[in-house]
This record gives C-alpha cells, sequence and structure tokens, in this order.
C-alpha cells in the first residue's frame, strides 16, 4: 500500500503553529530536568528574576503545553486513520504498527536521551484511541464529558480529604493522575476532527468564542489561586495544594489557549508571520528529540550542574531559535523531517513514494 506524506495543500497550517508553540512550551519545562537532581546538589536560585520566572511558567506552562500536544496527537490519530481507511489500507494495523515505532523511538529516548520522555507514554495511550474511531462525534464528546467530570471529581476529592503526606487510593489517584488528562486531551483532539472543526473553524467561530469566553474566567480564576498560594512561605502544605489547583486548571486552561489559538490563526496575516514557528510544528517529533540533544549539549558545554529559571528560559530560547532556523531550511529541500521520515517508514515498511 503507497503512502504520500501530507502535501502542502493538505495541511492545515494552523496545526502546525499551535504544534510549534507547544513545543516550546514543552522545552520550557524540559530545560532544567536535562540535569538529573540529586539529594545533595546544589539548587537552583528562586530568588529576584528567578522566582518570577519560576512562577509564571508554573502557572501559565506547566502541565498546558503537554495538555495541548496531547490534543494534537488526538486530532493526529483521526487524520491519519481516516486517509489510511480512504485508501483502503488495513488501517487498524497501520495505526498499531505506527504506535509501536512510537513506543521504540520513546525506549530510546528515555533510555540514552532523555529520561522525561513522554513519547512511550503517548505511545500506550493511543491504544485507548482505536475503540473510539467509529463511535459518532457526539458520542465521543459525551464520553471524554464524563471521564473529564469524574477526572475532576477525583482531583477534588483527593485535595479535600487527603494531604502531602496521607496518599489517596491507588484508584482514586489515577482518576486524579495527568495520565488521565492525556487521555482526555486525545479524546477532544479526535472530537475535534472528526467532527469537522479542525477543518473548518471559520464555522465554528461562535463556538470557539463561547469556550474562551468561559475557560478565560476559569484561567483567571486558577491563575489568581496558584499566584496567591505561590505568594505564601512554601511549606509541604502549599506545595501540595499549589500543585493541586495547577492540575486541577490544567484542562480549562489549555481549552482557553487553544480557542484563542484556533481563532487567531484564521487570519491569514498572523500565519504567515508565524510561519517560522509552523516549520518547527511541522517537524515536532525531530524536534522533540533535537531539543533534548541540544539541551543535553548546552548544559555539558556550560558545565551546568544546576539550572535557575532565567538561565533556563534563555537556553530555551536558544535552542528554539535553532531550531526555527533548521527546520525552515530543511523543509526547502524535503517534505519532512528525518525522524518523521524514519517513522513513516517503520509504519510502511517502505520508502514513500
Amino acid at each position: 500500500m503507497k503512502s504520500q506524506p501530507i502535501t502542502r495543500k493538505e495541511r492545515i497550517v494552523s496545526l502546525d503553529i499551535i504544534r510549534g508553540i507547544a513545543l516550546f512550551g514543552i522545552l520550557l519545562i524540559n530545560v532544567p530536568a536535562f540535569i538529573i537532581m540529586m539529594e545533595n546538589s546544589p539548587q537552583p536560585d528562586m530568588s529576584g528574576i528567578n522566582g518570577i520566572i519560576h512562577v509564571l511558567i508554573e502557572t501559565l506552562i506547566e502541565k498546558k503545553f503537554f495538555s495541548i500536544f496531547s490534543f494534537l496527537f488526538g486530532v493526529g490519530f483521526y487524520i491519519f486513520v481516516s486517509r489510511a481507511e480512504e485508501r483502503g489500507d488495513r488501517y487498524y494495523l497501520r495505526y498499531v504498527r505506527r504506535l509501536l515505532a512510537l513506543l521504540l523511538f520513546g525506549i530510546i529516548n528515555a533510555l540514552f536521551i532523555f529520561w522525561g520522555d513522554i513519547l512511550h507514554v503517548y505511545a500506550l495511550f493511543g491504544f485507548i484511541l482505536i475503540p473510539f474511531y467509529k463511535l459518532k462525534p457526539k458520542t465521543i464528546l459525551l464520553s471524554t464529558g464524563l471521564i473529564a467530570l469524574a477526572h475532576w471529581v477525583a482531583r477534588i476529592v483527593c485535595m479535600t480529604l487527603f494531604s502531602a503526606t496521607a496518599k489517596p487510593y491507588a484508584w482514586l489517584d489515577f482518576m486524579a493522575s495527568d495520565s488521565l488528562t492525556i487521555i482526555i486531551m486525545f479524546l477532544l483532539g479526535l472530537y475535534a476532527a472528526k467532527s469537522g472543526i479542525i477543518r473548518n473553524v471559520s464555522q465554528y467561530l461562535r463556538a470557539f468564542k463561547i469556550t474562551r469566553g468561559i475557560t478565560f474566567v476559569l484561567f483567571i480564576a486558577f491563575s489568581g489561586v496558584i499566584l496567591w498560594i505561590a505568594a505564601k512561605p512554601e511549606t509541604d502544605t502549599t506545595i501540595f495544594y499549589k500543585k493541586s489547583f495547577i492540575s486541577l486548571g490544567t484542562i480549562p486552561m489549555t481549552l482557553f489557549y487553544l480557542s484563542t489559538l484556533f481563532t487567531l490563526l484564521e487570519n491569514k496575516a498572523l500565519q504567515n508571520i508565524l510561519r517560522p514557528i509552523g516549520h518547527v510544528g511541522q517537524m515536532a517529533f525531530t524536534n522533540y528529540i533535537g531539543q533534548a540533544l541540544l539541551g543535553k549539549v548546552i548544559i555539558s558545554f556550560m558545565a551546568l550542574e544546576v539550572i535557575s529559571p532565567l538561565p533556563a528560559l534563555i537556553i530555551s530560547v536558544v535552542i528554539y531559535a535553532i531550531e526555527v532556523v533548521i527546520s525552515t531550511i530543511w523543509l526547502r529541500n524535503y517534505k519532512q523531517g528525518p525522524l518523521e521520515w524514519l517513522w513513516r517508514r517503520m509504519t510502511y515498511g517502505k520508502p514513500t513514494v
């Protein structure tokens, strides 16, 4: 079965740009983690500007940009499987092969490059999407809503009945975990793609604006609470509640970002301005691995034992700028990134035509 990469005409430019933006947010979170901290390791400086940057990243970035990436994974699942189905391919088996290839990449990345790899998690959770593919969009949305409600209730129960020292039951802990957030965002991405919203944003602008308005209120509320807790002296209790509210606010704050970005990116002039970021997103797989490699090289060259928030921000900007330049140059000559090509080769077992 012959398969070709998605052509420029078929690509949804806004998805590439949002994916590129998400990669920068993920990079901001990952850079400090490129150094494995031991119990007796020096601690990062959290005073002054470092403290401000740290709190802003915790409030506005942490978990939200991984969630954007999770949403886009769900969108990508539908695009991949529906195109395979149209070709008459054995689309479920093809998708399973694609996930197994991703799992292999993730394991290699986790073992040899970056311990905080997310690819193997996406590969494993990706199997959950398969039974939802044939469901109607409304059924997918209803199922997602019920899962999200259970997730929120579990988070609130964990936050009110347990503490930093008293751990919840294992099943309750899973229901309240980031793992379920990933699954929820996967399903929301599948719903948005299957219902046609992603390809016809202009027809759904009213729905996007309503979503943006509602989630903006929640965005402000959660941001305010997190910043209020962060301003208090740091104890086990304040850390527990801060992390709890960060987790509780992840989905509504992510939906605010997504609804805002999709609405803004209906502007073609803005799309053209942000096209270099779209190039990074078009090569997201290559750039995700590349971020870790570049980060390791820079940190090793600078002989850093610990990374405070300001140096981490500077390193992130440098790495991202390098990726923008390399991605732009690469895509002038090739249709896809090198790891994207290898992933496709492993999925189909033959070179693309």
